[in-house]
């Protein structure tokens, strides 16, 4: 199992947002998590990937059948977490293309890899941002600085292909898309998919959900995963929404 989230609790502020959560991902597979506001999408999200502030009061994160708890958010990354942001922050004064070196030969290092050559990682990061239509003019400027929505999305997705992260956890990815940057986004992050790498989407909508197609669906209401189906379940939710999930998890 390359995820496995035992009997989450977590706080922040002294307040109860996780109660007891518990989730399996297997390699190769699409996970969606689904839910209303505050049911513990995000902080699910910035916990896994280290977020200061959120205390995990009980249970364990075991990825690789290791405890990261105790990781730093970069060491988190350098063993193959990734986190694609609902709202990527910008960066003034640090170039895109110097942004995504650093990162890359900094993972590289922690794994005891050698730094790659300047021609190398010019060919990689150009394959992959043609493939995400983000041109030359965008990686030479300041990391998301100036960016519209669809082009700061499309700029984690480029991150991530660059990264090669063994789980990528995309945090509402959808939010303030239009559905031509919706399309291109989501054409990004299926290039990705493969047997050795999973993904939890993370999600209100069933539209993201029709590009980025689920191998399993979990609703999550007021801190705990109530129900898990497959992509069926995406379409049911969309129907007749979390009512239902929200009493039984009450």
């Amino acid at each position: 199992m390359l995820l496995e989230i035992k009997n989450l609790h977590v706080e922040i502020d002294g307040k109860k947002i996780l109660n007891g959560l518990d989730l399996a991902i297997e390699q190769g597979k699409v996970h969606a998590i689904m839910g209303p506001n505050g049911s513990g999408k995000s902080t699910l999200a910035y916990v896994l990937a280290g977020k200061e502030d959120y205390a995990v009061t009980e249970g364990d994160i075991l990825f690789n059948g290791e405890s990261v708890l105790d990781l730093d958010p970069d060491e988190r990354a350098a063993r193959g977490l990734f986190l694609a942001f609902q709202y990527p922050i910008e960066i003034p004064g640090v170039a895109t293309m110097t942004f995504l070196r650093t990162a890359l030969n900094a993972q590289r290092k922690a794994r005891g890899e050698g730094e790659l050559s300047t021609p190398d990682f010019l060919k990689r990061v150009r394959e992959a941002a043609g493939k995400l239509e983000i041109n030359q003019d965008m990686l030479r400027r300041a990391v998301n600085v100036g960016f519209s929505g669809g082009e700061k999305k499309r700029n984690e997705i480029l991150q991530m292909a660059m990264l090669e992260p063994r789980l990528a956890v995309l945090d509402e990815t959808d939010s303030g898309l239009d559905i031509d940057a919706l399309k291109i986004v989501s054409e990004g992050v299926n290039r990705l998919r493969s047997p050795e790498r999973a993904f939890i989407v993370i999600t209100h909508y069933q539209r993201l959900l029709d590009y980025i197609v689920p191998d399993v669906v979990h609703v999550l209401s007021r801190g705990r995963i109530v129900k898990t189906g497959g992509k069926e379940l995406a379409l049911e939710l969309e129907a007749s929404g979390y009512a239902q999930y929200q009493s039984e998890a009450a």
